[in-house]
């Protein structure tokens, strides 16, 4: 039996990370001008770190808030979550992105489109333009957000109190580290958003980064945290 109200919860939640973490990119653009300045990186991390961290408190009760098809992914091979409620939060938390972009576009036209909506473009000139190191580190960044996110939400020996306060902490170290290398998605549906918003063809010749890097980093984590750890846990219950 599906859980529409699930669903809908992974929309909402996944809204609120497209909308509020794409929008400290575009107030950075505005404060601290188009280059990634320490404040505009600082910035950018912290908006998304404490958007996810907000709305995995919010809604971890209701859905898990996996916000997240790369965390979805895991979830449905590792029997967290059902094939049919697993393919809903995809659909679901695609459909809360785009909304969320939509809003930005509607809000920001101007400033808002000068960085495509908090948009992915592809791997730095730090890693001289590699796609193959970009998808490396979109899988090695993933990896350990899925790990925190075993670890914290999904061990039963974990405090929960700290889950949501730990994966946005780990949120806001990715992307500290990752903004100026990948652009830090981790997350498809983040990076999917922009793309299709804001029509531009250069970011959909990299949007398979943003998809391959994160699925396979979020399938070894959350494959070997089962493994090696949760079902353990489950097992001595």
């Amino acid at each position: 039996m599906v859980n529409t109200r699930a669903w809908l919860a992974e929309a909402i939640a996944t809204f609120g990370l497209v909308f509020f973490g794409p929008l400290s990119v575009i107030l950075a653009a505005a404060w601290y001008g188009d280059g990634l300045s320490t404040e505009a990186v600082i910035f950018i991390s912290l908006g998304h770190g404490g958007a996810i961290a907000l709305m995995v408190y919010a809604f971890g009760h209701v859905s898990g808030a996996h916000i997240n098809p790369a965390v979805t992914i895991p979830m449905m091979i590792t029997k967290k979550i059902g094939i049919k409620d697993g393919i809903g939060y995809i659909l679901f938390q695609i459909i809360g992105a785009v909304i969320a972009t939509a809003t930005l576009a509607v809000i920001f036209p101007e400033i808002g489109k000068q960085v495509l909506w908090g948009a992915h473009g592809g791997p730095s000139e730090i890693i001289n333009g590699s796609l193959i190191s970009a998808v490396v580190l979109e899988a090695i960044f993933t990896f350990f957000l899925v790990v925190v996110i075993f670890m914290t939400a999904v061990h039963k020996k974990a405090p929960k109190s700290v889950y949501g306060a730990a994966i946005g902490g780990m949120v806001f170290l990715l992307h500290l580290i990752g903004v100026p290398l990948t652009g830090a998605s981790m997350n498809p549906a983040r990076s999917f958003s922009p793309a299709l918003i804001s029509g531009d063809a250069g970011l959909w010749e990299v949007q398979w980064i943003y998809w391959v890097g994160p699925i396979i980093g979020g399938i070894i984590a959350g494959a070997l945290m089962t493994f090696i750890y949760v079902n353990k846990a489950e097992q001595e219950d």
